[in-house]
């Protein structure tokens, strides 16, 4: 016969407060792959820009909201017992979550170049929460507050984030050509990198300096030809950063909120310029390698082409007979030719 008194069931522990947190950043954290790969939710409602704007930031503040409430409970003796935390820790994870939620309501049609954007903001409020549960208990970080703040910001349509990137990418191309020049004006690229060394080692640093691998005088400065053929490169990264302004003017002019595709395109290819300066730029630095400058230089020409084709081709270009495209080219081509006419020896080799 069963026992009349049927033992009572057990209640699960919970884990410690600090455990429980470091297991919601772990939580967090597998939430991010997710973002990143995540498909547009389909749905057959018109899509509402007001409304998904407005849903998209009282999201924010709702994180916000609950990052701070986290905050001010976990800063202070005693911590919340673990049945609060599991609390704090469901509304931080529902709000989260209710935050992507209204990420995927943006569907592909309204630009790729403006859902990159959100995106990046949406795995920055993600990540700023895993952050902030992993370093509570020491020192709370900010990451999540500024993320969630800078969502205002956000351009509210393809062609405003069209023209956000295509700044950043002048402001890139920019810097690096300043960067360039100061070097070249100088005629000493590692200038005060090694001068304590220099002077505290100067009675026995040849010999010893070889042998230890430091570099000699011809590994710190250019030589006549390394000078000479930076003078190309230097045009070139001029012709580049050209290219971005009058590219994201003409997007500033004529470019149409509805044309999202070749608004994306115009920004994908523009994207891949910045950094194949910052590959030329890098190589013309002592030892340089006249074969690599080439090569790079080569690089740069056909993104630069090819950017100048699509923009052309679209609808920001709207007379495509305009000079400026053929001048940007020749004096591209011209840069080019310089380039291959210094480094010919090399390919003789």
């Amino acid at each position: 016969m069963a026992s009349a008194t049927a033992p009572a069931a057990a209640v699960p522990t919970l884990a410690s407060p600090l455990e429980q947190l470091r297991h919601l950043a772990e939580e967090l954290r597998l939430l991010l792959p997710r973002v990143r790969v995540g498909e547009a939710q389909e749905t057959t409602e018109e899509f509402n820009r007001e409304m998904f704007w407005r849903r998209l930031n009282e999201a924010a503040v709702t994180v916000s909201r609950e990052a701070t409430t986290l905050t001010i409970v976990f800063s202070q003796l005693p911590l919340p017992s673990p049945q609060e935390t599991q609390k704090f820790c469901e509304q931080v994870h529902a709000a989260i979550k209710a935050f992507i939620a209204v990420y995927y309501l943006l569907p592909k049609d309204q630009g790729i170049t403006l859902r990159k954007l959100v995106r990046g903001a949406t795995l920055d409020i993600v990540d700023g929460m895993a952050q902030l549960m992993e370093v509570l208990s020491v020192t709370p970080t900010q990451s999540v507050w500024v993320a969630c703040q800078q969502m205002p910001q956000i351009p509210r349509d393809n062609k405003a984030a069209a023209l956000l990137m295509l700044t950043k990418n002048v402001d890139f191309v920019k810097d690096a050509h300043e960067e360039m020049e100061q070097a070249v004006e100088e005629c000493d690229p590692y200038s005060g990198l090694l001068n304590d060394t220099e002077e505290n080692n100067s009675d026995n640093h040849n010999h010893e300096d070889d042998v230890l691998g430091f570099p000699s005088n011809q590994d710190l400065y250019w030589s006549e030809d390394d000078q000479e053929l930076i003078i190309p490169c230097l045009a070139l990264v001029r012709a580049s950063k050209a290219c971005l302004k009058k590219i994201r003017m003409l997007v500033a002019e004529n470019g149409k909120k509805d044309q999202v595709a070749q608004l994306d395109d115009i920004v994908d290819i523009s994207d891949e310029i910045s950094p194949s300066v910052d590959d030329l730029a890098l190589s013309i630095y002592p030892p340089m390698c006249h074969l690599t400058v080439r090569i790079n230089s080569a690089k740069l020409v056909s993104v630069l082409k090819k950017a100048l084709e699509i923009t052309k081709a679209s609808h920001v270009t709207p007379q495509p007979e305009d000079s400026w495209i053929p001048l940007l080219i020749n004096a591209i081509d011209h840069c080019m030719n310089r380039i291959k006419e210094l480094t010919q020896s090399e390919l003789e080799l």
